[in-house]
């Protein structure tokens, strides 16, 4: 897994702007729960206080808001990711954390959760890949478009699935294909089909709407 080259190309981020958060955040948090996944310790410390990584549809939870929230504090998971207004959330499991790349669970209530990533690192690739579609400079005027079975074909056939699912997000599952990061297709299964994707440069989105251009 590269996030620093995958940040790059999927939020136009250059090396210099890539960022952590300050060290004394990250051992509050750690000593807070105890331990640490070493996979989020290094996304913490390097990636994620990016600017670009928070100007996105949902919230990333940043060490310091665990000074603030006392539901952060009081859940029986380490909370990553914060749906827009709330309604869902993801964590790792309090007995989880002394692992190396823990699974990820999803929450609509903080009480029922469900598996949403088998590993952390499966969980950071697939939400940055899925918050940049709606950070990208380039997207279908109709954001969000109603997928048939046909139009699935034709992005499994032009387009490399990602090794990387999120499950459970807003009671969805989420997979994701582009043939580089500048660009990504996000396919939502909600019972029904649904779709989002763009480009981060206009030549990137040209290419990609030849493959995707009639989608209704």
């Amino acid at each position: 897994m590269n996030l620093p080259e995958m940040i790059k190309q999927l939020y136009s981020v250059t090396e210099d702007q890539l960022k952590g958060y300050d060290q004394s955040e990250i051992s509050f948090v750690k000593e807070l729960f105890g331990a640490l996944p070493g996979v989020l310790e290094d996304f913490w410390s390097s990636l994620a206080d990016t600017d670009a990584l928070h100007g996105v549809q949902d919230h990333w939870i940043r060490p310091e808001d665990f000074h603030s929230r006392k539901w952060l504090i009081d859940s029986d998971h380490l909370i990553l990711l914060n749906e827009n207004q709330g309604s869902c959330c993801a964590g790792i499991r309090r007995e989880d954390l002394k692992e190396a790349d823990p699974p990820v669970y999803a929450s609509m209530d903080d009480k029922n959760w469900t598996l949403c990533a088998h590993t952390t690192s499966e969980f950071l690739q697939s939400v940055l890949c899925y918050e940049a579609v709606f950070a990208f400079s380039y997207q279908a005027d109709d954001f969000v478009l109603w997928l048939t079975e046909k139009e699935l074909q034709v992005i499994q056939s032009n387009l490399e699935k990602k090794p990387f699912e999120l499950h459970g997000w807003i009671g969805m599952e989420l997979s994701f294909y582009s043939n580089a990061y500048d660009h990504m297709v996000v396919v939502m299964d909600c019972g029904d089909l649904e779709v989002i994707y763009g480009a981060a440069s206009e030549k990137a989105y040209k290419k990609l709407l030849t493959i995707m251009e009639g989608f209704a």
